[in-house]
């Protein structure tokens, strides 16, 4: 059943949304990847209030969400490569870590005191009321308690945060995984983290670009830690067979079977559905009567190297 909104809720909570973060408080809301965990970015305290409530550590960094270009451009320095990038994806799941200017009022507390910060501007209509009805930009990190699953629906949010933070609901996230980041501050651009804009589609536009090493911690991208985006239950990727107990979060067509629950990313194949798809069936698997999660092989091309990431920083045991 589709998720309908009620026009006139959204506008009041959008309005009740604004006053919040205008005194320095948080808000928690949709953007097209994942629910964001929001507060204003020239504010030290609201920073702090993000990493306090999310236990999340003070070197992993803050993403930065602004309305428009000219706003960045403000703030940030943006070479010819940010502007290639930036012109084909923007608005959109694509931050770019771009040095910060002096002049800039955005806190040092966001970075880990570095003048590298991770900027983007989304693609999602009440993310962008809200970033245009604000005088600052917002910093949001994904609305989740440090390591463990994002969240794409306010259902998948977590008792501490719906129980302190005003919550704007914007139904399901349209793409289901976080967004591409990109250091994009020297002529020799990488990609820190995979996310909903693939290696593939950008390296038609950076043809040179590269891919940081899954195990090389950067201090400039969120989603960085070798346990990241995990379920509570324990979880194994790549599986040939399904363990007692298990659920079973498959793709495609194969033999695999669980006698307790299973959800298929997608019957056919289709990467673009498995990636919707996969923060919201973890999260009903891992508050089934499973006790583990067995993860069938996805495919590592495309936004399967997406998944995959994600699979490998949750995963306890890597293989059967």
């Amino acid at each position: 059943m589709k998720h309908i909104l009620n026009k006139n809720d959204v506008e009041i909570n959008i309005k009740k949304a604004l006053k919040i973060l205008k005194n320095g408080d948080l808000v928690i809301f949709p953007t097209e990847t994942v629910y964001g965990l929001g507060g204003n970015a020239t504010n030290g305290n609201a920073i702090k209030k993000i990493y306090r409530i999310k236990n999340r550590p003070i070197n992993n960094p803050l993403i930065c969400h602004f309305k428009n270009i000219e706003n960045i451009e403000k703030n940030f320095f943006l070479n010819d490569i940010a502007y290639k990038l930036a012109k084909k994806f923007w608005p959109g799941p694509l931050t770019l870590v771009l040095e910060k200017k002096d002049s800039s009022t955005i806190s040092t507390k966001l970075s880990n005191q570095q003048k590298f910060v991770g900027c983007r501007i989304p693609n999602h209509p009440i993310a962008l009321k809200l970033l245009s009805g604000i005088p600052f930009p917002i910093a949001a990190p994904s609305a989740n308690i440090s390591t463990k699953l994002s969240s794409t629906k306010i259902n998948h949010l977590s008792k501490k945060l719906k129980d302190n933070i005003f919550v704007l609901d914007g139904g399901k996230s349209f793409y289901g995984l976080e967004s591409t980041v990109i250091n994009a501050s020297n002529n020799n651009p990488k990609i820190l983290r995979l996310g909903s804009i693939t290696l593939e589609d950008i390296k038609k536009i950076i043809p040179n670009i590269v891919l940081k090493n899954y195990k090389t911690f950067s201090n400039l991208s969120p989603g960085q830690q070798i346990i990241h985006y995990s379920p509570n239950l324990p979880i194994r990727i790549n599986v040939n067979s399904v363990l007692k107990g298990e659920g079973l979060l498959n793709f495609g067509t194969n033999n695999l079977k669980s006698e307790i629950i299973e959800l298929n990313l997608s019957p056919t194949e289709n990467l673009e559905e498995a990636g919707n798809n996969f923060y919201d069936y973890l999260h009903i698997l891992d508050n089934s009567q499973c006790n583990g999660i067995a993860v069938a092989p996805v495919p590592n091309h495309n936004l399967g190297k997406t998944i995959n990431d994600r699979l490998i920083r949750a995963s306890t045991i890597n293989s059967n």
